[in-house]
């Protein structure tokens, strides 16, 4: 009896081991093939996300926008049509792939005008026309798309396209799709924060130039008038402010202890504004003011000869000028003042130990051409504290939103001429007393200026007995 098998089992075991062998490699190749999809994937993204992290031309990452879209979805081609941030249509950032497939369309994409889409009442119908429009020139294919947002506003839209018959659209051609579009808008919101970056670094060099320009402009020190102490101030707002005061000689010719005791003129004002705008105003008033002041006129009449000559560049800029304008004799110690709609200096009388406030009629610079102004005088006595002021002092807000106000500053000024300290003890004492209430992490939201003028105290002799 033999132990070999029947013919036919030896014929019928190959063949039933056929199908089993070609489906395990059917299996492989299909696996093998998905992944070769997924790592191609991977590195397409991946490549999109390297020239993010290092791109320093938006336009060269968007070149590449289009390519990896269609790629990524093996798709025939893709179209990326961009936004500026005020909805206008960015015409040098529009790209497509391939050229000559696109050609037609990126021409009618570009004479697409920004008035047509202004016109069209809010983002879908904007997006409507686009979709209508490329459909449209891209013939009998198959478009997909998807919006490119950022901070959820539409920054433009992306489109794959396809003619190629068995294509199939599928939920992770979708993520795909959206993940490109995602990538752009970072690109595109990279790309607005560095122009903002670099309007705002631009800008502060401006603003540095002009806070030297103006710090030049503000004496560095106080003059040496004979007599009294001078101290002052100016803590601007911004890096450039409207703030402004000055000592003037009017007799500059003269020298030595011969123009310590010549008439002096003490000038404080605002300009109606903040930032460069206010400080180029200001600078150019303090020219017209300083030829003024060579004149030789009186207080009243230097303020209405100012007013008239600086009333065409303050009607051109919209801004008004606030100036208080005095003259100190310090042979007669005789203050004679005008005002052109300026606080009005607080002026402490050492024998009365009273403050008052010293104010003449007047409208501000440049609101009128024919405005007349008032003068008025005073003599100072030994011990007398005359304190000049901006209102970015009194209107200067505390954590509560109260004001610092002329009252307050009129009980520390009190308090501090009683202590009997110096001029420049006056000043710090009142900036101390307006940090302190402001609180010295805030920023002021004016300009704060303040000049003391303290007249020296005589020496008083013993009489000799007779």
């Amino acid at each position: 009896m033999s132990n070999k098998p029947p013919p036919h089992s030896l014929q019928q075991a190959p063949s039933a081991a056929v199908p089993v062998l070609s489906a395990a490699a059917s299996l492989r190749q299909l696996l093998d093939s998905l992944s070769r999809e997924q790592r191609r994937n991977q590195e397409l993204l991946a490549s999109l996300a390297f020239t993010l992290r290092s791109f320093t031309n938006l336009g060269r990452f968007l070149e590449l926008v289009p390519l990896v879209a269609a790629r990524l979805v093996e798709a025939e081609g893709a179209v990326l049509v961009v936004f500026h941030e005020d909805g206008r249509l960015w015409r040098e950032q529009l790209q497509a792939t391939p050229v000559e497939r696109c050609a037609e369309l990126m021409r009618q994409l570009a004479a697409l005008g920004d008035a047509e889409l202004a016109a069209l009442s809010g983002e879908e119908a904007v997006v409507a026309l686009l979709d209508q429009r490329i459909g449209r020139l891209l013939g009998d294919t198959q478009v997909f798309a998807t919006s490119v947002v950022c901070r959820s506003l539409p920054r433009g839209r992306l489109y794959i396209f396809s003619g190629r018959q068995g294509f199939a659209w599928s939920e992770v051609h979708r993520r795909h799709l959206q993940l490109v579009a995602d990538l752009t808008a970072v690109a595109l919101e990279n790309e607005a924060l560095q122009q903002t970056m670099r309007r705002h670094e631009r800008l502060d060099r401006q603003l540095s130039i002009g806070a030297e320009i103006q710090a030049q402009l503000l004496p560095d020190h106080c003059p040496v008038i004979d007599g009294v102490e001078l101290a002052a101030r100016c803590r601007p707002a911004f890096q450039v402010g409207g703030d402004y005061y000055d000592f003037i000689p009017t007799r500059p010719q003269l020298l030595g202890r011969r123009r310590e005791q010549a008439r002096w003129a003490l000038v404080m004002g605002d300009v109606m504004g903040k930032g460069v705008p206010a400080g180029l105003l200001m600078t150019l008033l303090r020219g017209m003011l300083r030829a003024e002041v060579l004149s030789g006129h009186s207080p009243e009449r230097i303020l209405h000869d100012l007013n008239q000559l600086a009333q065409e560049d303050l009607a051109h800029s919209h801004r008004f000028v606030t100036l208080f304008y005095s003259d100190y004799d310090p042979r007669t110690r005789l203050l004679r003042y005008a005002n052109a709609a300026h606080n009005p200096p607080l002026i402490w009388r050492r024998q009365r130990n009273q403050v008052d406030r010293l104010d003449a009629p007047g409208l501000l610079i440049g609101l009128q051409s024919d405005a007349d102004y008032g003068i008025a005088e005073i003599v100072l006595e030994p011990g007398d504290v005359l304190l000049y002021y901006t209102d970015g002092v009194t209107e200067a807000s505390g954590f509560s939103g109260e004001r610092f106000d002329e009252e307050r500053l009129v009980r520390h000024l009190q308090a501090a001429c009683r202590s009997g300290i110096g001029a420049q003890g006056i000043l710090d004492q009142l900036f101390a007393r307006l940090d302190r209430f402001v609180g010295s992490d805030r920023q002021l939201d004016d300009d704060a200026s303040m000049v003391v003028l303290k007249v020296r105290e005589e020496v008083m002799l013993p009489s000799l007995p007779s």
